[in-house]
């Protein structure tokens, strides 16, 4: 049986400290988090999106001069579509089989080219693509030669130092040739509270007709994967096809 799982990457305000850019158009650009191992070759600076303006240019302007040298953790990459991780929290990806699907969501907050930053309306999770998966392990399972065809691209795999430290403990996902960046974010979140009363960014409700509530925990703000319930899979997918 087919599956999905929903996946929150990119920058947000706890690791790199701004979100990615939400035009008024409803179109956004994906930002990377920051690479704490200094090995990537894309900085904020060398690295621009689909607008062509260089990520360095989306932070405050004090921080703008030190973040045109950040080194980028690219991943996922839209590219050849992979993606890793490490970290136990996501050592459940290692299950998907060719066919299931992977949707990535980050947070994104309106940006204007004119005025910058719009601060007073609050950052949203937007869905923002997806993988088709075509093959997905730890990367013990797969051969040396599988790793370099389907995997150089990967942040964990391109890099030696990196690679060498987390072989035993990462996952990689490939996805095939129907998986995109979507043109337009779409919006999943709403205004929720935790325990204490403080917000959360929590799955709205009608997502909750999409993608069901994942037996109640439906807060998504920082959370480990979260997999659609067999009786959504065919909506969520179905969903995600139709996004342009």
């Amino acid at each position: 049986m087919t599956r999905c799982v929903l996946l929150r990457v990119g920058i947000d305000s706890g690791c790199g400290g701004i979100q990615g850019p939400l035009f008024n158009d409803g179109t956004f650009e994906f930002v990377c988090i920051p690479d704490r191992k200094r090995v990537s070759v894309h900085t904020y600076g060398n690295s621009t999106g689909r607008y062509g303006r260089p990520f360095a240019n989306y932070f405050a302007a004090p921080r703008q001069a030190a973040m045109t040298y950040q080194r980028v953790h690219v991943d996922p990459e839209f590219e050849t579509f992979t993606y890793g991780d490490p970290t136990s929290p996501k050592r459940s990806l290692r299950t998907l089989e060719a066919g299931d699907v992977l949707a990535f969501y980050c947070g994104l907050q309106r940006w204007d080219e004119r005025t910058g930053w719009n601060t007073s309306e609050r950052p949203g999770l937007y869905l923002m693509g997806y993988f088709v998966v075509s093959l997905a392990g730890m990367a013990l399972d797969f051969s040396d030669a599988v790793r370099r065809a389907e995997f150089r691209n990967n942040f964990h795999v391109r890099y030696k130092s990196v690679y060498e430290r987390q072989v035993k403990q990462l996952v990689l996902v490939k996805g095939g040739d129907k998986s995109r960046m979507f043109r337009k974010a779409h919006r999943i979140s709403v205004e929720g509270k935790d325990r204490l009363g403080k917000p959360l960014k929590v799955l709205s409700p009608a997502m909750q007709k999409v993608f069901g509530s994942f037996e109640g925990r439906i807060a998504i703000q920082r959370s480990p994967p979260r997999w659609v319930a067999d009786d959504h899979v065919a909506t969520a997918i179905a969903y995600l096809e139709s996004l342009e």
